[in-house]
């Protein structure tokens, strides 16, 4: 109980910090607890990326989600539909995520970022900063059994570590009390096709995990 509570009092603390100050609390589970998650961050201006979104994508997928993907941040197509990898790289996505016999429906899937950075460039330390609380509480309602940190940056911030991700992947990790695999993300697939077979053995561990 103290562990959550710590847990719960650092999260309050960083919010404060970056101006909220008002909560509404529900008893009603997961659902009510995203749900008000999500109306809570779609107002979010901590960042300049605020400036120059056209949606904020803030995640989606099974709230009782055994396996959570995490990637970076949202690219054009996301930024136009609100929604987390539906472009070409979220196809492939999707196609992994059919091959381990699942559908995306099953999982759940969210960025780093909630908002596109322009030109699609890298996300700024001070930008991690200030939306990585989004992401710990996202975690904190879904409660995977396993998260999935999709290429350099997801795998690097939830492990906070300069660690270069071809070391990182294909190794259990933990991210707090929950395993965690990293592994390359979609996008460099497409440019590099012949990892594909990396990335595979990667999810066949963590399929044996499930």
């Amino acid at each position: 109980m103290r562990k959550i509570m710590q847990v719960f009092r650092n999260y309050l603390e960083a919010e404060r910090e970056g101006g909220v100050f008002e909560f509404l609390f529900s008893s009603k589970g997961k659902a009510a607890g995203l749900s008000l998650l999500k109306n809570k961050v779609m107002g979010c201006r901590k960042c300049q990326l605020a400036k120059s979104r056209n949606n904020l994508v803030f995640g989606e997928g099974n709230m009782k989600a055994r396996l959570m993907f995490v990637g970076e941040a949202p690219g054009r197509e996301e930024d136009r539909l609100g929604r987390p990898f539906v472009g070409e790289a979220g196809t492939l996505l999707t196609k992994i995520i059919e091959a381990m016999g699942m559908k995306r429906e099953d999982v759940y899937i969210c960025n780093i970022l909630k908002c596109r950075p322009p030109q699609n460039r890298n996300p700024m330390p001070e930008e991690i900063s200030e939306c990585i609380g989004h992401l710990y509480a996202q975690i904190e309602c879904v409660k995977p059994k396993v998260i999935c940190g999709l290429g350099k940056f997801a795998s690097q911030t939830l492990l906070n570590t300069t660690t270069s991700i071809t070391k990182l992947r294909g190794n259990w990790h933990r991210f707090k009390d929950i395993d965690l695999m990293p592994t390359y993300h979609p996008a460099y697939l497409l440019r590099n096709p012949r990892d594909k077979k990396l990335v595979w053995q990667d999810m066949k561990k963590i399929m044996e995990k499930l």
